[in-house]
């Protein structure tokens, strides 16, 4: 592998730790917990797994020499920083015993069901400290739900003497590695497993889950693009910029690139859908910005819009879910018609409040939310070209009110799809740490005996000594959730939360940046100097906990 010269200086950038995992580790245990929602409901799927107690890592005077192989599975799509939870977990088992080996499934979940798989040696594991993307092992999204699943997982375990897998994925990815844990235990297999919160949707947090890895690095990579896009123009001071960023359902990713940029305009979808708010509503929003600058002298901006958006106007959001419900019955039916059938057999099966909405929308839009879901079940949200749709209705919008003579401006848009620029970036340091402190604590959890656990680091506004690590029972997390036309248990997705204070500080000056050019350029991420540049959290998480 020819390695770059940022990689060759970032390879020798040494993680830091929490002080409770620098040297040997015991556990303290709490109190019983409860899932977030549905608890009988929850209780009964996992009689073997329900209810364990938090778990946090404290200093302690000695470690046994414990004797285990590890498989470790990268799960889901990219996030900066998952070559340190394996590299973490790798130098903890080592650190452990010399002898413990640790083994990776290529391409995700289906390496396991297929005997897919390498072993992470010293010298291999080199390569990929402090470096971006999941192509140590590479990634997949199998889900594993199926026995026939679990026991061929088991031949592969039992071949290689493993006593444990560590699961590295999001919400879905993580509800897998409880429903694999429970199979496991209710067998009594012996074999445990662990899961690491990722996603750089930011969606996977909680009480315990501060923040999901990948995130920090994802959101300052896209505020670096936009702070240039802000730059270039405030310079040429003629464009409207329409910016779609990834994050799925949630506006995580939106909101915080809004707080690092301040751009004129960040759509939030949870306030849409709590406002019960229309696309021309939306739109509205926007081209009140835009009269008002162009009145101004100011016929240029920046408008970011979260991916999932279309999913939370509230018609749209009802039209999804009759659509996903209606093709997880007659999908067979569905699936060998051409587009022009489809969209008719669509309409006439659909109720008649969600049939006009339908016939609304344009025609692209409507065709994206009737194609195939993902193996989750959800909309493809990133093949919606939302930006395009919501700046188009802005041009006819002001079309209008030129007409009527409301506005006297030029209007000119530029569009941009910020997603994969960000899941592959080098690490942040923060991530780095984090991802690092996050397979060590998945190793310890193993080493005291732990199953159908995710490691947990909390604390992490604190300086890294003062980070808290531990695990928290998948099942704490879980509720019931209609997915595929059918209720199954899943870790409960995260919001943005309008009364949370991220959101606040954004709404108490989004009508300043709306008017104004209050542009800030944060820039590339910066890995060596100051520590307030480089180490500094996100400005949700200082937020959060302030």
């Amino acid at each position: 592998m020819e390695k770059s010269l940022l990689q060759q200086a970032r390879a020798s950038y040494v993680p830091k730790l929490p002080v409770a995992l620098r040297g040997a580790v015991g556990i303290k245990e709490g109190a019983p917990t409860q899932s977030a929602d549905n608890q009988e409901e929850i209780k009964a799927l996992f009689p073997n797994t329900y209810g364990m107690p938090l778990v946090e890592f404290v200093a302690a005077e000695r470690t046994d020499a414990t004797v285990m192989n590890v498989g470790v599975i990268l799960s889901g799509g990219q996030a900066p920083g998952g070559h340190n939870v394996i590299t973490g977990l790798f130098d903890t088992i080592k650190k452990l015993n010399p002898e413990n080996r640790l083994f990776g499934f290529i391409l995700g979940p289906g390496g396991l069901v297929s005997h897919n798989y390498i072993e992470i040696t010293a010298d291999f594991i080199e390569d990929y400290r402090n470096t971006g993307g999941f192509d140590m092992i590479g990634s997949g999204r199998t889900k594993l739900e199926e026995t026939e699943q679990f026991e061929k997982g088991l031949e592969i375990i039992r071949k290689l003497d493993i006593k444990a897998l560590v699961i590295i994925g999001g919400d879905d990815s993580n509800t897998n590695a409880c429903v694999l844990a429970e199979y496991y235990a209710a067998k009594q297999y012996g074999v445990q497993v662990i899961g690491c919160p990722k996603t750089i949707d930011g969606d996977l947090k909680n009480s315990q889950i501060e923040t999901s890895f990948g995130f920090d690095t994802a959101t300052k990579t896209y505020s670096e693009l936009i702070g240039n896009i802000e730059r270039d123009c405030n310079s040429a001071r003629k464009y409207w910029h329409f910016i779609k960023l990834m994050g799925r359902s949630a506006s995580h990713i939106a909101l915080e690139c809004a707080l690092q940029c301040q751009p004129n305009i960040c759509i939030v979808s949870e306030e849409v859908e709590a406002k019960d708010m229309t696309l021309n509503e939306i739109v509205e929003q926007i081209c009140t910005s835009v009269a008002y600058r162009a009145a101004n002298g100011d016929n240029f901006g920046v408008v970011l819009i979260p991916e999932g958006l279309i999913e939370f106007v509230p018609a749209i959001g009802r039209l999804i879910a009759e659509l996903n419900d209606l093709l997880a019955a007659h999908g067979a039916d569905y699936k060998d018609l051409d587009a022009a059938e489809q969209r008719q057999y669509i309409i006439s099966h659909l109720s008649e409040a969600n049939k006009a909405t339908f016939e609304t929308l344009p025609a692209d839009v409507a065709r994206q939310l009737s194609l195939d879901r993902d193996p989750h079940g959800n909309v493809q949200v990133s093949l919606i070209e939302t930006e395009k749709l919501v700046s188009e209705m802005c041009a006819a919008k002001l079309k209008q009110w030129a007409a009527e003579g409301k506005y006297t401006g030029k209007f000119a848009a530029q569009h941009h799809f910020f997603g994969y620029e960000g899941r592959c970036a080098t690490p942040s340091n923060f991530d780095a740490d984090y991802c690092y402190a996050l397979g060590t604590s998945a190793a310890q959890l193993i080493a005291n005996g732990k199953t159908g656990y995710m490691a947990v680091v909390k604390n992490t506004t604190a300086p890294v000594e003062e980070w808290q690590a531990g695990g928290v029972p998948i099942t704490m997390m879980m509720n019931m959730e209609r997915r595929n036309g059918q209720m199954k248990p899943v870790i409960r997705k995260a919001l943005v939360e309008l009364d949370g204070a991220p959101f606040k500080a954004f709404a108490a000056v989004r009508d300043t940046w709306a008017k104004e050019t209050c542009y800030v350029y944060p820039g590339p991420i910066q890995y060596w100097g100051p520590s307030e540049v480089c180490d500094r959290p996100t400005k949700t998480l200082i937020l959060e906990h302030k």
